[in-house]
């Protein structure tokens, strides 16, 4: 609908939003935090999303706490990032045990707590949350903080490779080649090339081009020409 008639679109959320709807608040917020359809105006969605959080949309409360660590709209705080964080990943938010884990696990806003962290991103993980399964795969593959378990942890990049996530699919895509399952590689780091940003990018294409195999590191001027094309754009 968003993309049909984003004005239309957006007096339509607004409306939701001031009747009480929460789902409607809530994207009011991302919408104004966006500014998609509407004049853009994060402190204003700062708002919008406090109110659908106090109403216990778990959603808004993970996206007050990236607003806090970000400073979209308010101050950056990471410790009140992580309060929100917190308390979307106790009431089992697959976004916020993402998001709390990684504050724990670089200790931004609260103590550093690499168990905590991982036990974070296990449950997103089992939640379906792709980010956390490729996070989760890290862990296992190097043996931090739990026993190392190479098949586990090929599993876990496989299911984020499969659910969509970039960084998910190189993981994958490593492992695969470390194994000399080339072609099935290629495939996998040919998909995150299109979904990769501009970060992800960069770096990947340092790493390939420093790969054994020819193929694979000929896919690294492809990652840099992708990054600078990013670059220019934002």
């Amino acid at each position: 609908m968003l993309a049909q008639s984003p004005a239309r679109a957006a007096q339509a959320i607004l409306m939701a939003a001031k009747a009480g709807m929460l789902d409607g608040q809530a994207l009011l917020g991302q919408i104004l935090l966006d500014g998609q359809g509407i004049a853009r105006d994060q402190a204003l969605a700062v708002r919008w999303f406090e109110i659908a959080a106090r109403g216990g949309h778990l959603m808004a409360r993970n996206m007050l706490g990236r607003c806090h660590e970000h400073g979209w709209g308010t101050t950056a705080n990471a410790s009140t990032a992580a309060r929100h964080y917190r308390r979307a990943a106790e009431a089992g938010l697959d976004w916020g045990l993402y998001n709390y884990a990684n504050l724990l696990a670089t200790g931004r806003g609260v103590a550093e707590d690499q168990v905590q962290a991982l036990a974070c991103y296990r449950r997103a993980a089992e939640l379906g949350h792709a980010k956390s399964m490729n996070l989760l795969g890290r862990y296992l593959e190097e043996g931090r903080y739990c026993p190392a378990d190479a098949a586990l942890a090929l599993d876990w990049y496989r299911r984020s490779a499969e659910g969509g996530d970039f960084r998910g699919q190189f993981s994958y895509a490593a492992v695969l080649a470390a194994q000399g399952q080339v072609e099935a590689a290629l495939g996998w780091l040919r998909k995150a090339l299109a979904g990769g940003n501009l970060k992800f990018l960069s770096v990947a294409s340092q790493a390939l081009a420093s790969a054994r195999d020819p193929q694979i590191q000929a896919l690294a001027i492809d990652y840099r020409r992708r990054a600078d094309e990013l670059a220019l754009i934002l």
